[in-house]
């Protein structure tokens, strides 16, 4: 898996990992607030849930981290690590014992207050797995998790930003895989099992004034590449991974992305977005619904 990451952010501490998401944008329309965004995505299934256990495809990936969910850090649109709801990370020598700073002040979808509590119960969903290593972890206090890993792994900080390892409310964590409750930007409104997932805005949010910009986010399954195309073609929806460009090369207010050699989404003019996009997974690192917004 190819990485795009500043070596120098991985120990950064946490005010430096924390900038802001729309940092980097260009010198034109600024981020604001409002309208809909629409994606059309492969990937879906009929068995979809919020289970992050369960090997998911790119919708539910794009409808967990960033949308409904959030993750301890994350790659930003520059190709930076950055904290999330971890603010800062401080490792061992040997890169075996982590210690995390956690956000303090966030709220859950249900009311819940964030606690060191969920960050444990939710990385041992994956404990000893190829995503997090991990021997042991214990919360210090309510805002402070010390990690014990299986072995050094200097990477820890970046794999903790894997769209798996999201974060649930510990006391009703069943609930959240059934119904989608997290600490993200958007709080569920509609989830048809590989059809739709329909997010709209949480009113007061700790990334305000950062990301976040649309007040609604639809995601809608369209298993076929064409088909998406089409849907995009008409105005049905603002952007759509794809794998080829199905007569879109050329369109005015169509754009490909990254480019149209190496094709992983196509978006409307419309959408505007960071000047750096991401490139670490399609649709701008699976965060297009915080980091994007309409011109």
């Amino acid at each position: 898996m190819t990485r795009h990451i500043d070596r120098r952010a991985l120990f950064a501490s946490g005010a430096a990992a924390a900038l802001l998401a729309a940092t980097g944008v260009s010198a034109g329309p600024q981020p604001r607030r409002g309208g809909r965004l629409r994606l059309a995505l492969s990937g879906a299934t009929r068995s979809d849930g919020f289970d992050a256990r369960l090997r998911q495809g790119l919708f539910m990936q794009v409808a967990m981290p960033g949308m409904v969910f959030d993750t301890l850090t994350q790659i930003g649109a520059d190709g930076t690590l950055r904290g999330e709801l971890a603010t800062g990370w401080r490792g061992t020598a040997d890169a075996r014992i982590w210690e995390l700073d956690l956000r303090p002040d966030v709220l859950f979808h249900n009311g819940a207050a964030f606690t060191a509590g969920d960050v444990v119960a939710s990385l041992a969903l994956h404990r000893n797995t190829s995503l997090a290593a991990i021997e042991r972890i214990e919360a210090i206090d309510p805002v402070r998790v010390r990690i014990a890993l299986a072995a050094p792994d200097a990477d820890f900080p970046y794999r903790l930003s894997a769209p798996q390892l999201v974060i649930y409310p510990a006391d009703s964590m069943p609930q959240a895989m059934a119904e989608g409750i997290g600490t993200g930007l958007y709080r569920l409104h509609r989830f048809l099992p590989g059809r739709q997932v329909i997010g709209e805005r949480v009113e007061t949010h700790y990334k305000d004034g950062e990301a976040g910009w649309f007040d609604s986010v639809e995601l809608v399954s369209i298993p076929a590449d064409e088909v998406r195309a089409e849907a995009l073609r008409e105005g049905f929806v603002d952007a759509a991974d794809l794998s080829a460009g199905h007569g879109l090369d050329g369109m005015a207010r169509i754009a490909l992305l990254p480019d149209a050699r190496n094709l992983t989404a196509a978006v409307h003019t419309d959408v505007q977005m960071p000047s750096t996009v991401g490139m670490h997974a399609p649709l701008d690192n699976l965060r297009a619904a915080e980091r994007w917004w309409m011109g």
